[in-house]
Formats: C-alpha cells, structure tokens, sequence
C-alpha cells in the first residue's frame, strides 16, 4: 500500500524539483495552504483549475442515536463541511489508477 504524501514530501519534490531553499519552499507551501483555509473559513469555495475544487456544503440538523442508549434521541445540529469535487485531469489520473494495489 502507498504511504500517504504529507506536506514534507511535497516541499522535498518541489526542493529537489527547482532547488529552491528548502526553507523558501516550505513557507510557499504554508503559505498556499493558509490562504485555502482562511478563504474556506470565509465560506468561500476554491477552485483550483485542472485539479478540483473544495466546496463547502452544509449538513442539516438531524436526529440521532446513542448506541449506548438507543432509546434516547439525540439532535445532532447542522454543520459546514467541505466536500472536494476532484478536475478532469484529476479524474484522468483516477481512471489508470490500480485499486487492487491500494488495499
């Protein structure tokens, strides 16, 4: 199974890539991941052409149960939360993806 790509792998690849100080590469990242949150914290959707876009949706309250306790409801308020609505190159990508080598 893959490991996952964390924000390290991502600074090395572009630092091995460009060879720009690490360090610069890393702030860029930073950077470009903090304006993605504070846009998303403002509500607003991002669109990262050829890649996909975040957007954020909001789940409506509802009723749920305590396995601990089922015969008590339990109001479970509405939320925001960001779904992710992977590009057309993106997809490509997923298509050639091997699913047996994933599990």
């Amino acid at each position: 199974m893959p490991s996952n790509l964390t924000k390290r792998d991502i600074v090395l690849e572009i630092y091995e890539k460009t060879n720009f100080p690490q360090k610069e590469v890393k702030e860029t990242v930073q950077m470009t991941l903090d304006v993605i949150a504070k846009a998303i914290g403002e509500g607003r959707n991002v669109e990262l052409r050829n890649f996909g876009v975040f957007q954020i949706q909001q789940r409506k309250a509802r009723v749920g149960r305590n396995p601990n306790k089922p015969e008590t409801d339990v109001v479970i308020p509405s939320r925001a939360v960001i779904k992710f609505k992977a590009g057309k190159e993106l997809k490509a990508l997923l298509e050639d993806l091997d699913m047996d080598n994933l599990d």
